[in-house]
């Protein structure tokens, strides 16, 4: 009878699995990490959900296996610079965009309707990119992972950019308002998107017009990440810094304050505190949200 041996992002690795892994090594040994990788992604049918093959997530479970002494792994090829450590922060930053910075006072009646452009892997990214370099207060960073960019026009100028991202695995207010299991959040945390910047221009003053952004969005996120990813949306989520921020425009878009957070990041050594507390703040874009979340 099979044994577990290891639990890795969500899969349990038994004694039989190990044994094929240990022939699939010993069967090809021409290849490199990379290739049995691709090759166990294969034989296991282990696939993201827009069906591109989970080659890091098996890399990663095949080191550890060999760094236990389970499976012998070929010898390194190559070893993948590091451009982080490397790279020139200011070489390396957005470039900038020029806009028209001529102040925009009106009533929102008078924009309508706007214009959302999601720009991710489009040459307007780079719009995205420089606006939120230039006037976000926490600058430009570039998502890992799934993530959407959007522009917002109105009158031909852009006056907006919002950014999602996949969401963070854990976080307590939130799992506990939705009510999944572990196996059900490791499953459907994909249908997650996390707002990481929302910026409205310094020189737009429209009544009302972040909300109805907010609103708008809500409409379109799913959409978007189908079109791209291969798979829809049923919640979206972010934080608010109340030291800096009330969050009015997310309340009165109707997102759900569901509570703090613990002040410490992932990976917080100990259960201290180590930065400021945010508040969690939610919205289901569906009724059944909870049904198609907690699914296993």
């Amino acid at each position: 009878m099979a044994t577990e041996q290891l639990k890795y992002r969500g899969r349990i690795v038994t004694d039989i699995d190990i044994a094929f892994i240990r022939r699939l090594v010993s069967d090809n040994p021409g290849l490199s990490r990379r290739a049995l990788s691709a090759k166990l992604c294969e034989a296991w049918n282990w696939r993201q959900a827009n069906g591109t093959l989970r080659d890091m997530v098996c890399r990663g479970m095949m080191l550890q296996l060999h760094r236990q002494g389970h499976i012998q792994l070929p010898p390194v090829r190559w070893v993948n610079p590091n451009p982080l450590a490397r790279r020139n922060p200011e070489r390396k930053r957005p470039a900038a965009v020029l806009v028209d910075e001529t102040p925009l006072q009106a009533a929102l009646s008078d924009l309508r309707p706007l214009e959302f452009q999601q720009v991710r892997r489009t040459a307007e990214e780079r719009v995205y990119n420089g606006l939120l370099d230039r006037y976000h207060y926490l600058g430009y960073t570039q998502p890992v992972g799934e993530h959407l960019k959007y522009v917002v026009y109105a009158q031909n100028r852009p006056i907006a950019c919002l950014g999602w991202s996949s969401a963070p695995r854990h976080l307590g207010p939130r799992d506990r308002f939705i009510g999944w299991s572990a196996d059900a959040r490791r499953n459907n945390i994909r249908f997650l998107a996390y707002n990481t910047r929302f910026l409205i221009l310094p020189f737009v003053t429209v009544p009302h017009l972040a909300s109805h952004i907010l609103a708008c969005m809500a409409r379109q996120v799913s959409i978007g990440w189908e079109s791209l990813y291969g798979h829809p949306i049923y919640y979206l989520e972010t934080f608010i810094d109340p030291r800096r921020f009330r969050g009015t425009c997310y309340r009165a878009a109707n997102w759900i304050v569901l509570g703090l957070t613990t002040g410490r990041g992932k990976d917080a050594p100990t259960r201290t505190p180590n930065r400021s507390f945010k508040e969690v703040l939610g919205y289901p874009l569906t009724k059944d949200f909870r049904h198609r979340l907690c699914e296993v």
